[in-house]
């Protein structure tokens, strides 16, 4: 009887609403959080190539931030 509780357990619905951040197709579990590796990799070029950015502080040429001026 155990065993049929759990066997249906397993068998809940895949999450709705999550959706590939590159193409918004439905994620596939094996490329989380997008739908495939092709979606993956074009991510990852982004990040690379800088088209992503992280916006931080400036630096003032010496390699520490810049203090904002009052």
């Amino acid at each position: 009887m155990k065993a049929a509780a759990e066997a249906k357990a397993d068998q809940s619905p895949p999450k709705r609403g999550r959706k590939c951040p590159i193409c918004g197709k439905p994620t596939d579990p094996d490329n989380s959080p997008f739908c495939s590796r092709r979606c993956a990799q074009v991510d990852l070029h982004r990040w690379l190539s800088g088209t992503y950015v992280i916006p931080g502080r400036e630096e003032d040429g010496t390699g520490t931030p810049r203090e904002e001026e009052n």
